[in-house]
């Protein structure tokens, strides 16, 4: 790699500037964007189209000068391969036409065939590095268990998750059945990145946060870390690191640290420092910015980028990002702001 502070920094050693790169840093926010999305004529096709995956995923580097690519997907294409029939609802989001909520549902699914059922991605994966040539490290992922167990029992986005808590609390051995699959599934999947050349890989767990702390333990953090212990080292046998981002995680970032993750991504409900201070040296640290700081102005965005550099302070293993994703209603010259001062900020 010619530019590698990503990969060095998650393997906490030192870097001339702390990398940056943005959770969402591909979509609505860049005009680009908006126009590929409406000649593709759905997200769908974006995403399952791999030249349209590459071309969205490098749009942003055009722009900005992130440390990092992240491939352009969604959590949700497991789900998807599994024949659940996911759509979009404007205004809403992702739904599912079959949700799955009785044991004998759950009991019906099985592992995706990846190079049937999801090639397009591993395929994406490949032109993405061979486009990218070696000048900027590229991040597969994918969504937890957890996270995808909520929309497939849920049907869609949720306010209180009453299908599947339901299922946890009546039928919890059919709940482990499906997180078992997904588990599963997704390290197949990841593994898959990894194989066409993924360099890093994050685990968005974007619902464990709604857990109890035994919920958490038991039926999200369990099945995230049978896929940390289950992904393959890169092609040339190099180790690839895994970042686990759990939205409200902040309760268990200990126990989060304890699964061999190279990385945590932290939301903006906990300072850094604070973190830091309870993981120590074991895990680097990804975040963690509020994402709304990115609605005020580039002075302002900037002392807050200052801030969270301050609180982090010195020593290796800092990864900047958001506390969650970059949200549509962004100015692009607003993250031109942050990508720019966290690179000032923190040169070395």
């Amino acid at each position: 790699m010619s530019h590698d502070r990503l990969l060095r920094a998650l393997a906490r050693e030192p870097v001339d500037a702390t990398p940056v790169w943005l959770m969402r840093q591909a979509g609505r926010y860049l005009p680009e964007y908006r126009k590929l999305r409406e000649q593709a004529g759905s997200f769908l096709t974006l995403c399952q189209n791999p030249e349209l995956a590459c071309e969205v995923t490098l749009q942003p580097l055009r722009r900005f000068d992130f440390d990092a690519a992240i491939l352009f997907s969604d959590i949700l294409t497991i789900p998807e391969a599994m024949g659940l029939g996911l759509h979009f609802v404007a205004g809403e989001g992702p739904h599912f036409h079959h949700p799955v909520r009785t044991p004998d549902e759950i009991a019906r699914l099985t592992v995706p065939d990846i190079d049937r059922e999801l090639g397009y991605v591993p395929a994406a994966v490949e032109l993405i590095r061979r486009e990218l040539d070696g000048r900027t490290p590229l991040i597969g992922f994918a969504g937890s268990p957890w996270t995808l167990a909520t929309y497939m029992v849920e049907g869609g986005p949720s306010k209180n998750y009453a299908h599947i808590k339901k299922l946890m609390y009546d039928a919890p051995e059919a709940l482990h059945q499906l997180l078992d699959v997904l588990a599963r599934s997704v390290a197949a999947y990841l593994n898959a990145q990894i194989a066409a050349g993924a360099q890093a890989v994050q685990i968005f767990d974007t619902w464990g946060g709604v857990l109890t702390p035994a919920g958490y333990r038991e039926f999200s953090l369990a099945y995230m870390q049978a896929i940390v212990d289950a992904l393959e080292p890169a092609p040339d046998g190099g180790h690839v690191p895994a970042i686990l981002f759990t939205k409200g995680g902040g309760p268990w970032l200990e126990s989060m640290a304890d699964t061999g993750a190279a990385a945590l991504g932290l939301d903006w409900t906990i300072d850094i420092d604070a973190a830091r201070a309870r993981v120590g040296d074991r895990v680097a640290l990804q975040g963690n910015l509020d994402p709304a700081v990115l609605h005020a102005r580039p002075a302002v965005i900037r002392e807050h980028v200052r801030d969270v550099l301050a609180r982090f302070g010195d020593g290796p293993g800092h990864v900047f990002n958001l506390g969650h994703g970059v949200t549509p209603d962004i100015k692009p010259d607003h993250v031109a702001a942050l990508v720019d001062a966290v690179h000032e900020f923190s040169a070395r």
